[in-house]
């Protein structure tokens, strides 16, 4: 008997485009393109007609664009999305919205010179379509509830906590979201590593930024002094590290090699706050495909850190968390919208 083949229906309103994908797609034996769909009104036919396990989707279409018809979607019908997604300011922009509505992830949709392109990133494609179809989707209900933070004062930080780290991959835009704006603006240093594009980082980190009392900033000089109050993200082409320089924190920026084929690398990041910060650390690890960060964080643990991750009932995909735990490296394991009290506590409880 034939292994289950992943049903996949494209959404594209080029046929050009459709072609390219669909035969990305068809090349590997785990994945069957079922339909193709030029706009969202003929992709609502072929979703009753084929029932796929995950859709790709265009984010600029005729009739209706892709981000409303992703909005009905997750309404009436939640299912795995794939964004294709220009590489351009307001392409990343637009994508984020999705990711926020429900989109599982996204893969690049180049410009120039199409079918060499496409076969390059044709290996990215097929691993984020068999990863989405296997992903929990509807995760925007958790927060159900408008932010609630704790404390909107400043307190004394009794734990001596000088640095927080938070990892995570597919799932993780949303989830840090979800996190950061529950959080008072007077914590310790937060640094973050989200497996992104670079082209996205920046608009990343300005969407939470607007949305968090916390000051948000995408990372772009090689040292920063590490400042209270303050959110630190890693560029999408550069592993963030931190260091600690005669008795003041910085984070510092790397082009070494990628670690479990990432970089930024959240293993990068982790193992660098265990070396230079240990006990007086907090890390999570949060939702991801993989199994980057488990190493880091079990080191930042053996140093004496404080370290929880994700729970699978709350995870888009539950690969990163799941290694983490299995290894030992988790102290805690949180529901996500859990870890913005659990992250206040451990730096106000008495």
């Amino acid at each position: 008997m034939s292994p289950y083949r992943y049903k996949v229906l494209v959404v594209d309103d080029s046929l050009l485009y459709r072609t390219l994908i669909r035969e990305c797609l068809d090349s590997d034996s785990e994945l069957e393109v079922v339909g193709l769909a030029a706009d969202p009104y003929e992709a609502r036919e072929k979703i009753k007609k084929f029932n796929p396990d995950v859709i790709t989707l265009d984010v600029e279409m005729p009739k209706m664009d892709g981000i409303q018809f992703l909005k009905n979607l997750m309404r009436l019908r939640p299912m795995p999305v794939i964004m294709v997604s220009t590489l351009t300011q307001h392409g990343a922009d637009v994508t984020l919205t999705a990711l926020e509505v429900g989109a599982v992830d996204y893969v690049p949709k180049p410009s120039l010179n199409l079918a060499t392109a496409m076969i390059r990133e044709r290996e990215e494609l097929i691993s984020k379509v068999k990863m989405a179809a296997q992903a929990s989707v509807g995760h925007t209900n958790l927060w159900n509830k408008p932010p609630n933070v704790t404390i909107d004062r400043q307190h004394f930080n009794r734990s001596g906590y000088q640095v927080i780290g938070l990892g995570a991959s597919t799932g993780g835009t949303e989830a840090l979201r979800g996190i950061l704006e529950r959080l008072p603006k007077h914590m310790p240093p937060i640094v973050v590593t989200q497996h992104i594009k670079a082209a996205f980082c920046g608009p990343f980190a300005e969407r939470l930024d607007r949305v968090c009392r916390l000051q948000v900033e995408a990372v772009t000089s090689d040292t920063v002094l590490l400042a209270q109050g303050r959110v630190y993200v890693a560029p999408g082409d550069r592993h963030l590290t931190a260091v600690n320089r005669q008795g003041h924190l910085y984070c510092q920026l790397s082009d070494s090699a990628p670690v479990e084929r990432h970089r930024p690398s959240v293993d990068v990041m982790f193992s660098s706050i265990a070396g230079s910060v240990g006990r007086q650390s907090i890390g999570v690890i949060l939702t991801g495909m993989g199994r980057d960060g488990a190493t880091g964080l079990l080191k930042m643990r053996q140093a004496g850190a404080l370290t929880a991750a994700q729970d699978q009932a709350s995870s888009v995909i539950w690969g990163m968390p799941r290694v983490a735990i299995e290894r030992g490296g988790a102290a805690k394991t949180l529901c996500l919208t859990e870890v913005a009290n659990f992250l206040v506590e451990a730096i106000y409880g008495d």
